[in-house]
């Protein structure tokens, strides 16, 4: 009970200040004027202000052979262009959200938004420049908005699109990339490269929302709950506007649906379970792929960000 008032207090605090007249001093060059959210209520606090999670840039990697901080089963994302694959670390990302980067001359963006639960890797090229990216501190749908700093237009990094400023109604293009285990990974590329520790004073490899995957409802969300009574934190492998949820996946190994072949196994650890990374509860890897065996760009997300940003998405569920 008391958790709940907390939460409500919380939520009407947010709410009283989800205006840009309280804004402007923090995002002074931010067009506020254009938009399209619908209100501005749906935007909140997440606590930190402006690159209060402070954004990584141009991170420093190491071969795989020299990496000894990470356990088997902690989660990375991997990113594989041409020749290079790279691994980044949850276990940094999670304090961080947001590392620019460039891989292959392109640069990226590969983001993770704990609260959705969504690892996202984008191109920052948008007409003809590079953006490059930060965190906002705020929320919507308890999914992060991020900013560029070339215009401070902000985004929300669940869909990959402006929704406030210059930018707004613009898409990133996704580029696929995969959560899977470190172990996974360095049996895959014994020749890859892994992003090295920051040098910031963090908690690296601890999990600051201990037990977050099991709670029942997600913080700092008031919209609809999923249907079909999906759990609101049950993972869901989305690809475009279709989703397939995580304990059909565990339970048939692999599914071949809408043109993708979608895999499971095991060995990869929840990041938001217990309070060392490493030790989280068994998620599986998952792999998509097309009819040809290339990677397609998807997401691996809980079940309640799925339905609050595709209301209308497809369940693809057992028959």
């Amino acid at each position: 009970m008391r958790f709940i008032l907390l939460l409500c207090t919380m939520l009407w605090a947010a709410a009283a200040q989800a205006n840009p007249d309280f804004w402007r001093n923090e995002w002074p060059r931010t067009d506020f004027a254009t938009t399209n959210v619908d209100s501005w209520v749906e935007i909140l606090s997440g606590g930190p202000g402006k690159d209060g999670i402070p954004a990584l840039s141009d991170p420093a990697f190491i071969p795989v052979a020299d990496e000894t901080r990470l356990q088997g089963r902690e989660p990375v994302i991997t990113l594989v262009m041409g020749a290079t694959a790279r691994a980044y670390p949850l276990r940094y990302l999670t304090w961080h959200e947001i590392v620019n980067d460039s891989v292959e001359g392109v640069p990226v963006a590969v983001t993770f938004c704990p609260l959705c639960n969504s690892a996202l890797v984008f191109d920052r090229r948008v007409d003809e420049g590079v953006l490059d990216f930060g965190v906002t501190g705020k929320l919507r749908n308890s999914d992060m908005v991020m900013y560029d700093r070339q215009t401070e237009s902000w985004w929300q990094q669940a869909v990959g699109q402006g929704i406030v400023g210059h930018f707004t109604n613009r898409d990133l293009t996704q580029i696929p990339s995969w959560l899977e285990s470190w172990d996974s990974f360095r049996a895959a590329h014994p020749q890859g490269l892994v992003m090295d520790q920051p040098e910031w004073p963090r908690r690296y490899g601890m999990n600051p929302y201990v037990g977050y995957d099991s709670t029942h409802r997600p913080f700092l969300y008031s919209g609809e709950l999923p249907p079909h009574d999906v759990p609101a934190l049950m993972r869901v492998v989305r690809v475009d506007n279709r989703a397939w949820t995580m304990d059909r996946l565990a339970a048939e190994g692999e599914i071949r649906e809408a043109g993708v072949v979608i895999s499971w196994a095991e060995g990869q650890a929840s990041a938001l379970d217990s309070g060392i990374i490493g030790k989280g509860r068994e998620v599986g890897n998952i792999r998509v792929r097309d009819a040809q065996g290339r990677d397609v760009a998807h997401d691996v997300m809980f079940a309640f960000a799925f339905h609050a940003f595709w209301p209308d998405g497809i369940w693809m569920l057992p028959e």
